[in-house]
């Protein structure tokens, strides 16, 4: 389990430039368990860079990168890519839909899985694919689907 950071620490390790304001985002939003940012980060952020809160509220719902609702421990992303949708990815996320008993952008309600969609995680050649968290799954079939969310159950 990684260990939370204080947001005071972040925002210290940021200059206020306008350049830095999605490394910010992205550091505040893995700071928390629960993967997203909270009004409390935005504002801080916000006040830190000198900028308005409609605006860094409007980075942070912009880029589909953030999320302003907490997500599961496991974030499970399906490639959609061309390539990945002809070879199976429908399949793919019927069958996690079903594993999980969610549908796409919802957190089971143990708090352990988000299921999302992702236009494209560049791994073509291993199609159809999907990323947990930080870690890809490709070549994916339906009978493995089950496997790899039962590895992370029992991982916690």
């Amino acid at each position: 389990m990684r260990k939370e950071m204080n947001t005071q620490e972040i925002l210290q390790r940021h200059g206020k430039g306008a350049d830095e304001l999605l490394g910010l985002l992205h550091e505040l939003q893995d700071a928390h368990e629960r993967h997203y940012l909270p009004p409390e980060s935005l504002g801080a952020a916000a006040e830190h860079m000198g900028l308005p809160a409609s605006e860094v509220y409007g980075v942070a719902s912009f880029y589909t990168m953030f999320s302003l609702k907490p997500r599961g421990r496991y974030i499970v992303r399906v490639c959609q890519s061309p390539p990945c949708h002809l070879l199976g990815s429908t399949d793919v996320s019927r069958e996690l839909v079903k594993e999980l008993g969610v549908q796409l952008g919802e957190t089971t309600a143990d708090g352990m899985f988000t299921l999302e969609m992702s236009s494209c995680l560049g791994v073509c050649g291993v199609a159809p694919a999907m990323m947990i968290n930080d870690e890809v799954y490709g070549n994916l079939t339906v009978a493995r689907i089950g496997e790899i969310i039962d590895e992370k159950r029992s991982a916690t």
